[in-house]
């Protein structure tokens, strides 16, 4: 059944999977609204292509330049404009997939307009789990994940009972430094962190894979979508990518969902769900692959995850906290501004110093964003 969509972030990364999922499998549905966060021009090329009714730029001194080049699409601009465009009454799906606390934003919007949301945007969830949960249950909106990790964990629950469930197995690629040593982090440049082996993904993300803090953050992120207690989630290396999820039950068995590396499958599945459509990525040649390696995760190596796994076991503001200080060290490290090694260190003082409110509401929670954001950069400037 065709279905009307809306993608906020349709200029990054996830968004331009999403288009090409479109263009490829999903050509009876209809693109109702996109949106981009600065990138004018990208966002101008891909109204032209897909005519939305509506599109959104978050930089509002842009919404000028983007309204004379288009015609015929109704222009939005900053939060008010994301969050619009997330709640329009005709859309059938949104899927949020800007990344950092910004999406918690139209996830907000759409939330309480009852959608069903396709959901890229980790930090959301990190940062305001316990809201949003409450938001969910208020307002009848349903939250399908994206994340290649989450949709595969979604997907080997389907027809089974939460309280059989063991222990969720998150996988991790070990990113671009799985075989280095403590040493050669600290040598570490931007080129080499933004060289995923199997992954492409935008900058920051790429970064937190190399940390391992992405892996910390989907952790927190399964706990609020599947209801899961964090004794009952872990995290295995799995260079391979292609086990990208697991779910081990009380009788022994463990179900996992497999296949090649490649974002467009959980993007497809999100949109279609729970129907399935075929030609979105090629077949997974098990033959080829051959090996399937695990191994635990070095928590004195990789700083940052351990990190991410404190801060949502202490809950309330920790995680929001943790979150903004990882945006702006993983920021300056692209800026070449502070070594690959200094990221979890500036994250665990900013942890240090804050003051956690146990039950923060969402003004709460905004405030802390910003308010670290300024107290890590100040920090880093030293």
């Amino acid at each position: 059944m065709a279905k009307n969509i809306v993608i906020i972030g349709s200029t990054g990364s996830i968004g331009k999977s999403t288009l090409d999922v479109f263009d490829k499998v999903l050509k009876d549905y209809t693109l109702l609204g996109i949106s981009a966060n600065e990138n004018v021009e990208e966002l101008k090329k891909q109204i032209k292509k897909y005519s939305p009714k509506y599109a959104a730029i978050m930089d509002k001194t842009k919404e000028k330049e983007l309204k004379d080049a288009t015609h015929g699409t109704k222009i939005l601009s900053g939060y008010q404009g994301l969050a619009q465009l997330a709640s329009l009454k005709e859309a059938d799906i949104v899927l949020i997939s800007v990344v950092g606390a910004v999406g918690l934003i139209p996830l907000m919007a759409a939330i309480k307009a009852g959608k069903r949301i396709a959901l890229a945007n980790k930090e959301s969830l990190i940062i305001a789990g316990d809201v949003v949960k409450a938001a969910v249950e208020k307002y009848g909106a349903e939250i399908i994940p994206v994340d290649s990790e989450h949709s595969a964990i979604f997907q080997c629950l389907h027809g089974n009972k939460k309280e059989q469930v063991k222990r969720l197995i998150i996988t991790a690629s070990g990113g671009a430094f799985k075989n280095h040593t403590l040493a050669q982090l600290k040598k570490v440049t931007v080129t080499q962190a933004l060289n995923h082996p199997t992954w492409k993904m935008g900058k920051k993300i790429t970064v937190d894979s190399g940390t391992l803090m992405n892996k910390g953050l989907e952790v927190i992120e399964a706990h609020y979508l599947f209801d899961m207690p964090y004794e009952k989630i872990s995290v295995v290396i799995h260079p391979q990518s292609i086990v990208h999820s697991m779910v081990e039950y009380v009788d022994g068995a463990v179900i996992a969902q497999l296949s090649n590396p490649d974002m467009r499958l959980a993007i497809l599945y999100a949109l279609t769900y729970p129907d399935r459509r075929t030609g979105v990525i090629p077949p997974l040649d098990l033959v080829k692959t051959r090996t399937l390696e695990f191994c635990e995760v070095d928590l004195e190596k990789y700083k940052a995850f351990a990190l991410a796994i404190k801060a949502g076991k202490e809950g309330g503001s920790m995680p929001a906290c943790m979150n903004a200080a990882n945006e702006i060290a993983v920021k300056n490290f692209i800026e070449g501004k502070i070594p690959f090694i200094k990221i979890a260190e500036y994250v665990e003082k900013v942890m240090k110093k804050h003051v956690k409110i146990k039950t923060p509401t969402l003004e709460d929670i905004l405030k802390i964003d910003l308010k670290v954001r300024h107290i890590t950069q100040e920090l880093i400037n030293g």
